[in-house]
């Protein structure tokens, strides 16, 4: 799984039939210190993420999972909002 912050909404008025109803959003990918990496993506987003939230997401195969449909064209889906982050250093 993948870090990143939904950055914006991607409206789209005709969609493939197994996205009928599913939100798209602009998500940045981030490192594990919350830091950008890479352009932003658009994810299917089932979670009802909202703007600003730092998410984490999947892409490829286990993205098109997250939906009911088996055969989907989804590429990256949000999988789960992130509450805290807490990062311990072993010595």
């Amino acid at each position: 799984m993948k870090f990143g912050k939904v950055i914006g909404r991607v409206v789209s008025t005709q969609k493939v039939e197994s996205f009928e109803g599913l939100r798209f959003l602009l998500v940045q990918p981030m490192n594990e210190k919350l830091a950008p990496v890479g352009d932003a993506i658009v994810a299917v987003d089932t979670l009802q993420a909202a703007i600003g939230e730092i998410i984490y997401y999947e892409t490829s195969k286990e993205a098109s999972r997250v939906i009911e449909e088996t055969m989907n064209p989804c590429d990256a889906a949000i999988m789960g909002i992130i509450d805290d982050i807490e990062i311990t250093k072993h010595k």
